[in-house]
């Protein structure tokens, strides 16, 4: 497939044995409660803009893909010796029940690890040899961002500039946000003629910082919905 193709629907699809065309069904599956699970209620997390990522490569051959974040603007408000300090607690959900007093699956309670979607990658070819770098800022959307990306850089063989700046489409279950501004005329119409009803994004933007090695030479792109820039340096 590339950028313009593919398939979208609501149906489950198979290949037909021995024939080049599709066997749809209208079986939509829906998540199921397991026996003797408490059902949770909806998830009330907040998602602030506190995120970057960054990729730095030494002329040793070190390689760091690091995803940092102090969650909420100036993170707690408390600085020590420089550092703000995060405020990892809006990794919880901010209601900790619904109206119906259901606990919310990420509720904050004494030892559980907040929920997180950081996606700081490195790639290594065949051989064990660095081949590229990836991680993104976004909050719950970071691994749909990432995933967009690397499906534009490697399957569709953009650059890497040209796969971070491809609009982004995230699906949470049957809500289908995306940057309707920026897909090509007719996208919008061709989903929801396939069920699929596209709504503004909601959330942290992404924030993508990416390299790829083609050929030996470095393939790098910052994603233009933020600040950034790629330096290639000669390592001298």
């Amino acid at each position: 497939m590339g950028p313009g193709q593919g398939h979208a629907g609501t149906g489950l699809c198979r290949l037909a044995r021995g024939a080049d065309r599709r066997e749809c069904s209208d079986f939509s599956p829906q998540a199921g409660t397991p026996r003797g699970a408490v059902q949770a209620g909806p998830d009330k997390t907040l998602e602030p803009a506190g995120t970057s990522h960054f990729i730095v490569r030494d002329a040793q051959g070190n390689v760091v893909s690091i995803t940092t974040t102090v969650e909420s603007i100036f993170g707690s408000g408390r600085m020590v010796d420089g550092f703000f300090l995060n405020n990892q607690l809006t990794d919880f959900s901010f209601s900790p029940v619904d109206e119906n007093g259901r606990p919310a699956a990420n509720a904050v309670a004494p030892g559980k690890r907040p929920r997180s979607s950081m996606t700081p990658t490195i790639m290594l070819d065949g051989d064990g040899k660095f081949a590229g770098a990836i991680g993104s800022a976004g909050g719950n959307s970071i691994l749909a961002y990432v995933a967009k990306s690397l499906v534009g850089a490697i399957d569709w063989n953009l650059s890497m500039q040209e796969a971070l700046t491809l609009p982004n489409l995230v699906a949470r279950g049957p809500r289908f946000g995306g940057e309707l501004d920026k897909f090509a005329p007719g996208v919008a119409d061709g989903l929801a003629a396939r069920g699929i009803d596209l709504k503004p994004g909601q959330g942290e933007d992404s924030g993508v910082h990416a390299v790829i090695i083609r050929d030996g030479r470095v393939d790098g792109g910052y994603d233009p919905r933020r600040e950034g820039v790629v330096l290639v340096g000669t390592g001298e």
